[in-house]
């Protein structure tokens, strides 16, 4: 088991472009990436600016990195969008706005690399869609999660309507923006929000932990879970297992899938073991 101590140590600041986005911590450790929100004083809420910057990061990631994770600064993951730039926009230009949303955070979901997100204190509207498109995500005692943009008289513009419903079930959803309900960490494990829980001050170190686990899985297999698996969800039946046929075939071929399956026949790998 990596210690948290082993954990937060031994990352290099990034050099180059992504030293140069201000409102980001971007730091590598080996095949991993730790990306963290830099905005404490506004808990880490998201700006024009730091959506673009986020866009930027995930689609300049080294090509050796294989897995990332996402934290934010201070007391908070992120509380959502920042309200102080919410300025008045014609339909198209909110369109557009919205629009920037969902290409920074599919960069994150269908990007090169699988992403895990280590949750504390608010994970709130814009905070938790952001969540919503990694892959994995790990909540301490102290988060919490709340849609509140009912309460704010607008509607969900960062992709939540689409992925958040498909972790917690659209009635959950419909809930938590008519009411203004918020979820504790508990509850959001219950109800498929986060798939990891800590006790506070431990969720990056599970993170990094995970990270380094799903380093180790073979580049196609990861590509195929990110990007085949959400897709085959979406399809029929017969067009899904087509799709499954076409992945897995894909898949076992390389030649990182034929050594892997050489080595589990000779012995040298480990064998599936109940944790």
């Amino acid at each position: 088991m990596t210690t948290s101590d082993d954990a937060l140590s031994g990352w290099e600041p990034a050099q180059g472009a992504l030293a140069q986005l201000d409102m980001l911590q971007i730091a590598f450790r080996g095949r991993l990436a730790h990306v963290r929100l830099n905005r404490p004083a506004k808990r880490n809420a998201i700006s024009d600016a730091l959506i673009e910057q986020l866009h930027a990061a995930f689609v300049q990631l080294p090509e050796t990195v294989r897995a990332a994770v996402i934290s934010g600064e201070g007391d908070h993951f992120c509380a959502g969008l920042d309200l102080s730039e919410l300025v008045e926009r014609d339909i198209e230009a909110s369109v557009l706005h919205s629009r920037s949303w969902h290409a920074a955070f599919d960069a994150i979901q269908f990007g090169r690399v699988p992403v895990v997100a280590a949750l504390h204190g608010a994970v709130v509207g814009g905070g938790l869609e952001l969540a919503a498109a990694c892959h994995l995500r790990v909540a301490e005692d102290s988060a919490y999660f709340g849609l509140p943009e009912g309460q704010r008289g607008i509607f969900v513009g960062g992709g939540g309507s689409v992925r958040i419903p498909r972790l917690m079930g659209t009635a959950r959803m419909a809930d938590m923006m008519l009411t203004g309900r918020v979820f504790s960490a508990d509850e959001a494990e219950r109800y498929g929000v986060v798939g990891y829980r800590t006790p506070d001050g431990q969720a990056l170190a599970r993170s990094i932990e995970l990270a380094g686990r799903i380093a180790q899985t073979a580049r196609m297999t990861a590509f195929a879970v990110m990007h085949a698996l959400p897709r085959i969800v979406e399809q029929s039946p017969t067009e899904g297992l087509l799709t499954e046929s076409l992945i897995s075939a894909i898949a076992s071929s390389t030649p990182e899938a034929q050594a892997r399956l050489q080595a589990f026949l000779q012995g040298k790998a480990a064998k599936v073991v109940r944790s």
